[in-house]
């Protein structure tokens, strides 16, 4: 059998159908969409807190670099095709949760972001005796369980009043509020360590000062940003 060989035109009319493969987006080496989705509380959906109606999950996509030059680059965006799917809730509760993921639709490689629980504290569990904590932790656990996104990088509750038992402002002995404040911490680090990733908000924001809080115990801009900082670097390992 003769040997085969490529003639000049086969050669070109090769090379003009692999242009048009790439033209169509069927370059098997071009980057996946990745969509970050966002659900919980306020500390994600705290755009109303400022005036330039900024988030953590915005910031993690896609930073301003006129806000926060330092972040310049290092957002999803930088590294290829993102988008944000926000599904926070101002005012979010854990029995709450549920009804953020009705509809869901994931395609692709996706990141999903969880903070809850401040708002659970303060209806009541910041002097739980036992048994709320535990239901708590049960319905974390099952959202967590059930939400059809991996990873899953799960925060711990920040403090606003960082460490200072003078500044309580919950009318609640405070070694009893530490107390389940401590207790509810864990549950959620043992459940992300189940399911995905911890990410620790609560050291983080006791590097922290009052100006990252506004309305006592919502994320200031400053504060959007320094969650965004907790949350980076377990994001972009993701891309």
């Amino acid at each position: 059998m003769a040997p085969f060989q490529l003639t000049r035109r086969q050669l070109i009319l090769m090379a003009g159908g692999a242009s048009a493969f790439t033209l169509l987006g069927c370059n098997p080496r071009k980057q996946t969409m990745v969509t970050l989705y966002t659900f919980g509380d306020s500390v994600l959906d705290c755009g109303r807190y400022n005036e330039f109606g900024v988030h953590p999950g915005q910031l993690l996509v896609q930073n301003d670099d006129r806000l926060f030059p330092e972040f310049k680059g290092k957002d999803l965006a930088s590294r290829g095709s993102a988008r944000l799917e926000h599904r926070a809730r101002d005012g979010a509760t854990v029995a709450g949760l549920p009804s953020q993921m009705q509809g869901l639709q994931v395609n692709g490689k996706a990141v999903a972001l969880i903070t809850v629980g401040g708002n659970d504290l303060l209806r009541g569990l910041i002097q739980d005796t036992g048994a709320g904590m535990t239901t708590f932790a049960n319905a974390l656990n099952t959202f967590v369980q059930q939400l059809p996104i991996r990873p899953v990088l799960l925060a711990s509750v920040y403090d606003p009043t960082l460490g200072d038992d003078s500044r309580n402002f919950l009318g609640v002995e405070a070694a009893i509020a530490r107390k389940n404040f401590q207790r509810m911490n864990t549950s959620i680090q043992d459940i992300a360590n189940r399911y995905g990733q911890f990410v620790d908000l609560q050291a983080h924001f006791l590097k922290g000062d009052p100006s990252w809080f506004t309305a006592t115990i919502e994320p200031s801009l400053r504060g959007a940003s320094e969650v965004r900082r907790a949350f980076l670097p377990q994001v972009m390992a993701q891309v």
